[in-house]
């Protein structure tokens, strides 16, 4: 992390200041995130009892160092090392030796859906589809995008003479626009992976095959996202699983605050990141607050529950609106102008959920909810 800081720190002396470019430090991030990734599960499965593992952790830990083979084939592929995304360490070396697929089979109990013998899925399918998805990307990226860019966002229209309520909608459509690039990139990098044959990650309720084991986001769920916890959890996948595993599920006090540190480190040195996970940070408590305090007065009905569900999207989507704004503008002269125009409203108005709303108190004890020792003292029990 600290020589991938320092990448960051001359990339802004290279480049020109607030200007986000792609060079060397992209694939820099994802190699970060697998060796820190490959360093946790190696220390699991032979620093740590067995006992104090999760499930989670358990499945993926590692009993035996990978040689120097290995350890770079799994960093250096030519499958992610541009655009990733980061995989564990066991799925790539079963997708090596040609066990990855059945392996994900047997995982769901195959054969005891009354079927005698595995099955080889092809990806076609799914790297079909992905390349649509990537080209309607494309095409939103070279249209919405150039009609709409993030520099909208310091015009004097937007900061002197639209009312508040144009700006909240003209922020939303904005950042609807800065969405396309980011699902361009990951979709094609999924869809390269799958074409390989990596990513098949068993199968679902309906007995279709799914390649989505590396995917890094459902762009469905984003859009109609309920709440900033489903949104995160749909966007970026990868990165946030790499967070859960290597700082949320091990650090003994203020996970969040943390995670979204962590987060803001490893995008880089840009003002624009801290401005971004630091707001997150205070939104998703109050969000939190918010659902455990109301939200059980709402599904009493289908029609409550409904107005509930349309009420927290738009509250979702103009909150992640407001909190991304910072990440694409990345200077810190646009993002002081753009808050000081919103008002600060979504600062104020999550400090004062988090003052007077109570949260749950949520028991944390080295972020292992459920360990191996837990589960079996629970069949004791």
């Amino acid at each position: 992390m600290g020589y991938l800081t320092i990448c960051h720190i001359s990339r802004i002396y290279i480049f020109h200041y607030g200007i986000l470019t792609t060079d060397f430090s992209g694939p820099l991030m994802i190699v970060t995130q697998k060796i820190t990734t490959l360093a946790f599960q190696v220390h699991d499965g032979l620093g740590r009892r067995t006992e104090d593992l999760s499930a989670e952790q358990h499945r993926l830990a590692l009993k035996v160092k990978p040689s120097f083979l290995e350890y770079s084939s799994y960093l250096l592929n030519f499958m992610s090392v541009i655009a990733g995304p980061c995989n564990n360490f066991k799925d790539y070396v079963a997708f090596i030796e040609g066990r990855h697929i059945h392996m994900k089979l047997l995982e769901v109990n195959w054969k005891q859906k009354d079927f005698h013998s595995l099955p080889d899925p092809s990806p076609t399918g799914a790297v079909i589809h992905k390349l649509y998805v990537t080209l309607g990307s494309l095409l939103l990226f070279l249209t919405l995008t150039k009609s709409f860019p993030v520099t909208c966002l310091v015009d004097d229209w937007f900061v002197h003479e639209a009312n508040f309520l144009a700006r909240l909608c003209y922020l939303y459509v904005v950042m609807q626009a800065s969405k396309p690039k980011y699902y361009f990139a990951w979709t094609l990098a999924d869809a390269v992976n799958n074409a390989a044959g990596f990513g098949f990650s068993g199968v679902d309720k309906n007995g279709n095959f799914c390649w989505d084991l590396l995917s890094n986001l459902n762009i469905w769920k984003i859009e109609t996202a309920t709440s900033f916890k489903m949104y995160l959890e749909n966007w970026n996948i990868q990165t946030s699983t790499w967070l859960k595993c290597v700082c949320y599920e091990r650090v003994p006090w203020y996970p969040t605050v943390l995670t979204f540190i962590l987060s803001a480190l490893w995008h880089g040195v840009y003002p624009g990141y801290y401005f971004t996970f630091l707001t997150g940070v205070p939104v998703t408590l109050a969000a939190r607050a918010v659902r455990n305090n109301y939200r059980r007065y709402f599904l009493s009905s289908k029609a409550l529950k409904a107005v509930y569900d349309v009420a927290t999207w738009a509250a979702t989507q103009l909150a992640v609106s407001y909190t991304a704004a910072p990440f694409v503008m990345l200077a810190v002269e646009p993002t002081i102008s753009l808050y000081k125009s919103m008002y600060f409203y979504l600062h104020i108005v999550s400090l004062l959920i988090i003052l007077y709303l109570p949260i749950k108190p949520q028991t944390h004890i080295q972020r292992q909810p459920q360990t191996l020792n837990s589960v079996n003292k629970k069949k004791m029990d």
